[in-house]
C-alpha cells in the first residue's frame, strides 16, 4: 500500500489567521494519525505564514508515525531539521515569497550543493528526498546527489487529469521506472486529491507515499477529516 502522509500547513493557517491556539495543531495532527493516516508533513517557511518552526519541534515529540519536514534548505531550515531529526526531510526549491511550491530541482546545476546538505543529513540518520519534475534527467541527477528518494512535482499531472486528459501521467510513469532503476525510492505530491489520486496511484509503479494538502483539507470541509483521511487510505490500497 502507498502511504499517506498528509501536510497540515492549511490548519496552521486557520490557526494563525485568528491567533490563539484554534484549531489546535498538535490535537488535529494526532487526530489524522489516528484516522489511518501513516505521517504528517509540514513545510515551514522563513515568515512562518503558517506552520512555525516551533510547530515542528513540537510535532516531532508526539507524532508516533513518520514525520517529514519540507522546504528550502537555508540555514534556518537545516538547524531546525538537524535539531528535530524527523524521518524524512524533503528539499523542495522554493523562492522566498513563493505562495506555494512551483518547481522541482535542477539536480544537475545543483549536484554539489545538494550532495553537501544530503550527506550532512544523512549523517544524522535523516531519510532524504528531493523534489523534483517529471523529467528523467533530473531524476538521474537525483540519483548522483546521495539522495534516498525523490517527490515527483504532480501539478501538471493533476491539471491534466482535471481536462480530462489521462495521457499527462505518461512523463510521471517513466519518471518512476528510471528512480526505480536507479535505486530510488518514490514520494510523490502537489495537487493530488481524492479525484485523481487512484488513477495516479493505480499507474505509477514503485509508489512509497504521497504528500497531501491542501485538496485534503478542502475536500474536508463538505464530508469531514476523518471520513476523508479513510477514503484516500481506501484509494492508495
Amino acid at each position: 500500500m502507498t502511504k499517506l502522509s498528509v501536510n497540515v500547513n492549511k490548519i496552521a493557517t486557520l490557526r494563525n489567521s485568528r491567533g490563539g491556539n484554534m484549531p489546535n495543531l498538535i490535537k488535529v495532527s494526532t487526530d489524522i494519525e489516528e484516522f489511518g493516516a501513516q505521517g504528517i508533513t509540514v513545510h515551514p517557511r522563513p515568515d512562518e505564514r503558517h506552520i512555525r518552526y516551533q510547530d515542528a519541534r513540537d510535532l516531532v515529540k508526539v507524532v508516533a508515525t513518520e514525520f517529514n519536514i519540507e522546504g528550502n534548505p537555508i540555514r534556518e531550515f537545516v538547524d531546525l531539521v538537524l535539531e528535530t531529526k524527523p524521518t524524512q526531510v524533503t528539499l523542495v526549491p522554493d523562492a522566498v515569497d513563493a505562495i506555494t511550491s512551483n518547481a522541482g530541482w535542477d539536480t544537475v546545476t545543483h549536484k554539489s550543493f545538494l550532495k553537501d546538505i544530503i550527506h550532512t543529513f544523512k549523517e544524522n540518520g535523516i531519510r532524504t528526498s528531493i523534489f523534483v519534475d517529471a523529467d528523467i534527467k533530473m531524476v538521474e541527477g537525483t540519483a548522483q546527489t546521495g539522495a534516498d528518494r525523490i517527490e515527483l512535482y504532480t501539478e501538471s499531472y493533476a491539471k491534466a487529469y482535471g481536462k480530462g486528459n489521462k495521457n499527462g501521467i505518461l512523463p510521471f510513469i517513466e519518471a518512476a521506472k528510471v528512480a526505480h532503476d536507479v535505486d530510488l525510492g518514490l514520494n510523490a505530491g502537489h495537487d493530488l486529491s481524492l479525484d485523481n489520486i487512484k488513477y495516479f496511484k493505480d499507474n505509477i509503479p514503485h509508489l512509497l507515499e504521497v504528500s497531501i494538502g491542501h485538496a485534503l483539507i478542502c475536500e474536508s470541509l463538505y464530508l469531514g477529516l476523518e471520513n476523508v483521511v479513510r477514503m484516500y487510505l481506501n484509494k492508495l490500497k
